[in-house]
């Protein structure tokens, strides 16, 4: 009797335990002189998932990096749903230094996996032979001439945990990519992407510019917000396959 006044004192708990959590909201941060339409795509699809989507749609060119970040991200962080399990994160270029100069500043509640697409973690060798041109200026703003190589994002230190990172190794400028060194996006070297930290790595056959809209880049998101890795051997068949089930 008593064994069995022991185990019915556990049934709230118990129940308690399965009880399904709150839904996971997933920030996207876009890049530079880019806006939250750049990730329609990867907002859709996220939302077809189950995920709470916050597509932030911060002015990339107005401020320094540090400023954008101070706003951007909790403005961000407040339209996720009070109850949300987890808070992710899809960057894209600038706006993954966005949310390391933020999180190396301010503790992220309920922080889950992160995905850094094609982010200057070690700045860009473009902002070192062109960032004191007039229309670079013009057209990147303050934040943009702070991603040199010896600028913002070489100073930030490792990321935290479960931070993946997807470079893009198809270039569509060939001017850029004299200019880059080794394997490049059309923007970012493959080799400006890696950080100290993180927790994984995929390099595709992708370019800079349209590198959050390919369905297979899509897929190693989903795989990796979902169970922390990549998937090396992912292909547009698979992604097809996951998202029609």
């Amino acid at each position: 009797m008593m064994l069995r006044a022991l185990l019915l004192s556990f049934l709230p708990l118990a129940a308690l335990a399965g009880t399904p959590p709150g839904p996971e909201c997933v920030v996207l941060l876009h890049g530079l002189a880019r806006e939250d339409t750049s990730f329609l795509l990867m907002q859709e699809t996220l939302t077809l998932e189950g995920y709470a989507v916050v597509n932030s749609d911060y002015d990339s060119t107005v401020a320094p990096i540090e400023e954008l970040a101070s706003t951007a991200l909790p403005e961000a962080l407040a339209a996720c749903p009070a109850d949300a399990y987890r808070v992710h994160f899809v960057t894209h270029s600038m706006g993954g230094i966005l949310l390391r100069q933020y999180v190396s500043h301010h503790q992220v509640p309920r922080l889950g996996r992160t995905v850094m697409l094609a982010p200057p973690n070690q700045g860009s060798e473009l902002v070192d032979e062109l960032g004191e041109l007039a229309p670079f200026e013009w057209l990147n703003g303050p934040a943009g001439g702070q991603l040199s190589t010896d600028g913002l994002p070489a100073r930030l230190g490792p990321v935290w945990r479960n931070v993946g990172i997807i470079a893009g190794s198809r270039s569509l400028n060939p001017v850029y990519s004299v200019i880059l060194p080794g394997a490049d996006d059309g923007k970012v070297s493959v080799a400006s992407t890696k950080v100290e930290g993180m927790t994984a790595h995929l390099t595709l056959p992708v370019s800079h510019t349209f590198l959050m809209n390919n369905p297979v880049v899509i897929g190693q998101v989903l795989s990796f917000l979902r169970t922390g890795r990549f998937e090396p051997g992912l292909g547009l068949l698979d992604v097809i396959e996951t998202l029609t089930d």
